[in-house]
């Protein structure tokens, strides 16, 4: 006799770690340096998006990265912030008052680090309740049009620092920053356009032509440089603020902001899942293990729920590190470790050198960024092959460009709960067999509260057209029942009795069967010898 091992039990911490070769070591070095070429930079850019000092961007490259790496599934995806996620936490903020009311980019820290925290914390409860599944539902046309409104809102709101203005509007929604732009124009600094124009044209000729170079920090070296040795600064190109030397140190939320954040904080846990989810599984290579939404839920949860209490940002995957981190040879999530402490590095000695960076070359960074989001050759395929999944793209952009995209968010999720209700609730039936008179309908769907009385009507059409004087529905996919599924098939029961057609019951699990005993009518209807446990006993019955 034999018997099988059973399966080891996958690690809790490090999963990624699990058969690691000695071998995989150097890859993941220099796919950690490759990322953090790419994301330290890139974060401090997007912490600006929500006129955040730059150095909370660069806190994101390290507490939520690290406990990412610790507990995440994916072996390449890298954990910051993106410009989704930095662009609804400015609008979150703006829409709290908490922007407005801030004086100082460090009075608003406070009310983010609440953010955050109530962003993880959400994630985490939706990890309690096994919902991975259940978001990842959100249509892609949503997705879509949430990043063709991001796409356009953030361009715009960075073209007055790219003109020479110090705030970004991109909070304020796409109108607002229109507007600002218009203002922008009567108060434009050459050198700054010069820079700015500079920098885009770098960033998009790398990006075509040497993908594999890190254009951003390129651009923010040579921005440092020019700076620090062409006297940038007295030409008018206005500097980030000073940025501090030191790892972030432990703070405490401001709790007094909780009601006014958590709508925010509800639309970023969504996106935020939904983007580190999509990353993890369009990186994944054939021979690495399944990606398990539950577990991305846990770890990017746990990962905000950490940074929170070190002044991050909401952190999600981000696509173009996770991207960098993976061409560059990297196997597993040391590559994160290694790109955390370059970070840390970053943070304890470069802070004066960054302090010289232009905000125009951050502005730049987050524009070529943001730009790719705005996908119109795959909404003009989307308008070719389905159009109702083009005008749902169109309608949730244009609602984040109008209302805000907030509003977009929710107006997505809406949408996909309605056309997710709308495919269950259309009837899937089909007749098995047919013995004299009694035909044995199958129920391809199983019935629950919403499509319930629409399989009833199907069925009793179904039986008329056929002519059936008895319907055998199996039910073999009715694990649970309801009160309203009950109710339905007792209402069924009645209708076809009224036509002159029995109803017979076959298939249905015990689980169910259990529970449906304990309502009189289907005691009944056992008693009457018209429950089976089989359609082929139903049908025998029947024909009889």
């Amino acid at each position: 006799m034999t018997t099988t091992a059973p399966a080891p039990r996958p690690r809790r911490v490090l999963p990624t770690l699990a058969g690691y070769r000695r071998e995989w070591l150097v890859p993941d070095i220099v796919g950690g340096l490759s990322a953090g070429a790419v994301v330290v930079p890139q974060a401090m850019a997007y912490a600006t998006i929500a006129n955040l000092p730059v150095e909370i961007g660069l806190y994101t490259c390290i507490v939520p990265m690290l406990v990412y790496a610790l507990l995440g599934g994916s072996r390449a995806m890298s954990v910051s912030t993106t410009s989704t996620i930095a662009t609804l936490t400015a609008t979150t903020l703006v829409s709290a008052g908490v922007a407005a009311a801030a004086d100082d980019p460090h009075d608003a820290v406070g009310a983010l680090m609440m953010l955050t925290l109530l962003v993880g914390a959400i994630l985490l409860l939706a990890r309690l309740l096994t919902l991975g599944s259940l978001v990842e539902n959100i249509s892609g046309a949503t997705l879509l049009g949430m990043k063709i409104g991001v796409g356009a809102t953030v361009a715009v709101g960075q073209l007055p620092k790219l003109l020479g203005e110090t705030y970004d509007f991109s909070g304020h929604g796409f109108l607002r920053s229109l507007a600002a732009v218009g203002q922008a124009f009567g108060s434009v600094n050459w050198p700054t356009i010069a820079l700015s124009a500079g920098s885009i044209a770098t960033l998009l000729l790398l990006k075509r032509f040497a993908p594999k170079v890190p254009g951003a920090l390129i651009v923010v070296g040579a921005g440092i440089l020019l700076v620090a040795f062409a006297g940038l600064e007295e030409a008018g190109v206005d500097l980030i603020a000073p940025v501090p030397s030191g790892l972030p140190l432990p703070g405490l939320p401001e709790l007094s902001t909780l009601p006014a954040l958590l709508p925010g904080a509800l639309a970023i846990a969504v996106m935020a899942f939904l983007e580190s989810a999509a990353v993890a599984r369009g990186i994944r290579r054939t021979t690495e293990p399944q990606i398990d939404s539950n577990q991305e839920l846990m770890a990017t949860g746990a990962a905000n729920v950490a940074g929170a209490f070190f002044s991050t940002m909401p952190a999600a995957g981000g696509f173009s590190q996770s991207a960098v981190n993976q061409s560059a040879g990297a196997k597993t999530q040391v590559s994160t470790l290694v790109t955390v402490a370059l970070a840390v590095l970053v943070a304890l000695f470069f802070g004066p050198v960054l302090s010289l960076l232009p905000q125009a070359t951050l502005a730049a960074m987050v524009f070529v960024a943001v730009i790719g989001l705005i996908d119109i050759p795959e909404l003009v395929r989307w308008a070719r092959i389905s159009p109702t999944d083009f005008w749902i793209a169109v309608v949730v952009a244009l609602i984040g460009l109008s209302a805000g995209l907030l509003a977009a968010v929710g107006v997505g999720v809406v949408v996909t709960l309605v056309l997710v209700l709308r495919e269950l609730n259309i009837p899937k039936l089909e007749v098995d067999e047919r013995r004299g008179d009694a035909i044995a309908v199958h129920l391809l769907r199983a019935l629950y509260t919403a499509n319930a009385l629409e399989n009833e009507q199907a069925i009793i059409r179904l039986a008329t057209d056929e002519q059936a004087t008895a319907v055998v529905l199996d039910l073999e996919r009715q694990d649970v029942v309801t009160m309203t599924v009950l109710d339905m098939l007792a209402d069924l029961d009645r209708e076809l009795a009224g036509r002159g057609v029995a109803l017979h019951l076959a298939g249905l699990p015990d689980s169910a069967a259990s529970v449906a005993a304990k309502d009189s009518w289907y005691a009944g209807l056992r008693d009457a010898g018209r429950a089976h446990d089989t359609v082929e006993e139903g049908l025998t019955a029947a024909a009889a």
